[in-house]
Formats: structure tokens, sequence, C-alpha cells
């Protein structure tokens, strides 16, 4: 039917990117009886939500601020679009390699570029590697992450995230067959004997494998920690942001609830050792749960990163009201899908609506966000980096981020991050080629999908999916435009 172009069979397949089983060993009256059964059974009733009077009608009222702060930005490269319908390109992150301090960009489509002087150009072609990869239905599916190997030069070690097909490999981390697999989440080492070859030249192995409810939130992120030297427990141990597959909302929430679930989690884990269940990787004595789990409770731990003071800190894209930066420490549970920022949920009943938490709230041990903000002011949290560098004195100190959807950019002062506490969020401003602007206007589209990037320097980059556009910030001053 999807080859005869079958309207709905085509739909069905892009949504689900997958076949419904042809349950050859049936015969037609079987298949007839199973039917005539369906039909003797009524359709369950629906859900009734009815408000009790306690619900929150806006979570946070207070709105956030526009502050002094004024930067200037300079666009210093084009990603090549990646797709001539709609969105170009699917931009989502920039970093540098530790030996060469070259930046590289990835594109969720598959290919993983280094920034040189002539323009991009392509280090890893995820397709041309992995037959079963995927970028589709969208929404972060494709080639996810990547982190270089601090002892790159030495050992030659890349590591990637990317999404398969249903059914492409043995999952490591799977549930129960009742429930459906929409796609497969993969975590590889890459290893090339010559460092210094471009493209990249080398073999990948599979670290781990994992099945996914849905396309949404999925491994979003890995990294190494850059505070981490040489002989610390931490050096070397690569981190991995694991959202809830959407079990929640799909009606799993077991699957993201618990310590001994990768799902709705950070992980971390040591890729050279070999005393996981699968002997592919090491646990790091130090994590809390004698697992790959390092902390919990999370919806979707988009981006991680540190502060300068050793705060690790990760951004965590809510469900229908609260975005969050958190501070995120061994063993915690940070809460979801019981709570969705410093409110709490009832899921079973109605996850749009959130109610105050309750008095006996400290007897649940939850960690709270340090800095939030509700769907009033945006729609999905970027995930962010403090400013690292030297040449732009006012942004010291700041932590970086932004609304993925809507394209405004905020900040938080670091020195005022602290577990326990809410941090005062503030949106600042940008000109391009000396004019103010906004992302908006400068990608024609309504979702500007922002992420944020810092080089070996610690200056700061600005990318934008649509156009594949990656700015750098030159200047920044308080004061009017």
């Amino acid at each position: 039917m999807i080859d005869g172009a079958d309207e709905r069979a085509g739909m069905v397949f892009g949504r689900y990117n997958t076949f419904m089983p042809g349950f050859a060993h049936l015969e037609e009256g079987d298949l007839d009886a199973i039917i005539a059964l369906l039909k003797t059974k009524p359709a369950p009733p629906k859900k009734q939500f009815t408000p009790d009077g306690t619900e929150i009608k806006d979570p946070i009222p207070s709105k956030i601020e526009m502050s002094g702060l004024v930067v200037d930005l300079k666009a210093v490269a084009t990603i090549p679009p990646s797709s001539d319908e709609g969105q170009k390109t699917r931009i989502c992150k920039l970093d540098y390699r530790p030996d060469t301090k070259e930046v590289f960009v990835v594109d969720l489509r598959g290919k993983l570029y280094k920034l040189a002087d002539d323009g991009p150009q392509v280090y890893l072609d995820m397709p041309n590697e992995r037959p079963n990869f995927i970028h589709k239905p969208g929404l972060a599916t494709g080639f996810g992450s990547f982190a270089f190997h601090p002892d790159f030069a030495r050992n030659g070690l890349l590591y990637t995230t990317h999404a398969e097909s249903p059914g492409s490999g043995v999952a490591d981390f799977a549930y129960a067959d009742t429930i459906k697999v929409m796609l497969q989440w993969v975590l590889s080492e890459w290893k090339t004997d010559d460092p210094k070859a471009f493209p990249f030249k080398g073999q990948g192995r599979e670290l781990f494998r994992a099945n996914m409810v849905h396309s949404f939130h999925g491994v979003q992120e890995i990294t190494f920690n850059p505070m981490a030297k040489p002989g610390d427990e931490d050096y070397g141990m690569l981190y991995i942001g694991v959202g809830d597959g959407s079990s929640v909302e799909m009606g799993y929430p077991a699957l993201a609830r618990n310590n001994n679930s990768i799902w709705g989690s950070i992980l971390r884990i040591d890729p050279q050792g070999n005393d996981s269940k699968n002997k592919q990787y090491g646990i790091p004595k130090a994590n809390p749960f004698s697992n790959e789990i390092f902390a919990y409770g999370f919806r979707n731990p988009h981006r991680i990163s540190w502060s300068k003071k050793g705060q690790m800190l990760a951004s965590n894209i809510g469900h229908h009201n609260i975005e969050a930066l958190n501070i995120v420490e061994a063993g915690r549970d940070y809460g979801w899908p019981e709570r969705e920022g410093t409110f709490e949920m009832r899921y079973t009943k109605n996850m749009d609506v959130l109610y105050p938490l309750p008095a006996d709230d400290s007897s649940y041990n939850y960690t709270y966000p340090v800095a939030q903000y509700d769907h009033d002011e945006g729609n999905a949290i970027s995930g962010g980096l403090e400013y690292w560098g030297n040449s732009l004195k006012v942004l010291m100190g700041k932590y970086l981020f932004g609304d993925i959807v809507k394209g405004r950019l905020f900040y938080v002062e670091t020195d005022d991050l602290a577990i326990g506490k809410q941090s005062v969020i503030k949106e600042f401003q940008f000109t391009l080629d000396g004019k103010k602007t906004t992302l908006v206007e400068l990608t024609g589209e309504d979702k500007v999908d922002v992420r944020f990037g810092r080089d070996h320097t610690g200056e700061m980059y600005i990318l934008t999916k649509p156009d594949g556009k990656v700015y750098k910030i030159t200047g920044a001053r308080q004061g009017a435009i």
C-alpha cells in the first residue's frame, strides 16, 4: 500500500517508521474472528478530568525582565542544507576538539562538520557508517551528539549517539515486549589510528543500544567533564543524558520513575572499562547506585555542562508548563513525573495541570531546579554554557541559554545558583552588523531552534537550525542598543 502511494499508509509509516507485522501464521478466518471479538468490546470511556480548585492557573506569574545586557553577533559559518523541504538544516551542537582546538558542528540528519576557514567540511558521515541510521520522524532523532575524548590526540577516541530503526539490533536496555518500540538509540565509540586524518578514518564499536517508546526525549547529550584533570576520579568518564522517551506521556511512567532504569536519567560510564552487563564499558565505582545511573527524575536532560565553580548543570525540557535548569549531584532524584519544576504534577489524572507542593513534600527528597520559567515565556529550554572567555568581561560568571522555540536569549549569574533557591533569569538582546534584531527575524521562522556552543578559549556561539547559521558573540556591554 505504501509503494502504491496510499495516503493513509504513507502517513502512518511516516509517523511510526515501521510496519505492522504480516501475521502470516493466521488464516483469514482467524483474522475475521479477531475482528469479530474486537467488535464485541465497547470503547473504553474517556478519562474525565474534574478540577478540584487547587490547580495553579499561572505557575510563575512574574515575568522575565529585559536586562541591559547587549551582545554583538558575527556570522561565522553556514552549514549546508541537509533537506530541500521545510527546515533546511538540523544543527544541534557545537564543540571543539581538545588537541587541535578545531570547532565541530553536528547536523541531526547525519553529518559531523569541522568549521574550516574555507567553510564547513564533513568529518564523519553517519548514514555511510551505519546503514540503519534514521533521522525521522524528526524531533531530535538522528545524529544526536558527539564528544571527543579528552585524550583524543593519544587514543583517537570519539563518541557519538544516533537513532536507528526499531529492531536494528538487540537492545541492552529494553522493556516488556507489549510496549511498542518506535526506535533505538545507539551510543558508539569510534577509534582512529591516525588522529590527524581528515575525514575520520577508523572503526566504530557499539557501547550500548536502548529501545525508545517514542521519538521524543531520546539520548540528547554526551559529554566529558571539562573541569576534570588526568588523575581525577571523573577524568575520562562519559556523561549521557537520556530522556524518558515519552514513556510517561504514552502511559508507561514506571520506565522513568526509578534509579534502576536509564530512561529519564543522566548516566556516567567509563567507556574504557568492561564490567557492564554487556562488557562493552565500565561502571565507575563512585556511581551512587552501582549501575550506570548518576542522577534520575528528568523528563529530558537536554544539555549538560559545568560551571567554573565545578557545578554540573543540566537543562530539563518540561512537558506543558515548566522549563528548568538544575544543579546535578550524584544520587539525587529530580522528581519527574511526580514533579515539574517546583510544582506537583498528578500525571495519572492530567499532565497539563500543576498543583502546589504537598505539605509533606520534604519527605519525598526531591531536588528542585535552581532556575525555571513557565510557558508564558517560552516553550523549551535550550540549555547553555557559562561564558569562559577572557575578552568580554561583562559576560564573566554568566550562564547563557535560551528558549529553543521562541529564540529568546537568557542568562543567570552562576554565583547565584544553589540547590534550594531560585535564581533570577534575565533576558538579553543582540545586534548583528550593528543593527538590533531578533533570531525570529534572522531565521524567518516562528520556531527558531536555537542552540549554544563554546570554543576552547571559552568564547560563545549561537546556532539556529532552520538556516544553518553559526554566530559568534564578539562583543558585550551594558546599556541601550
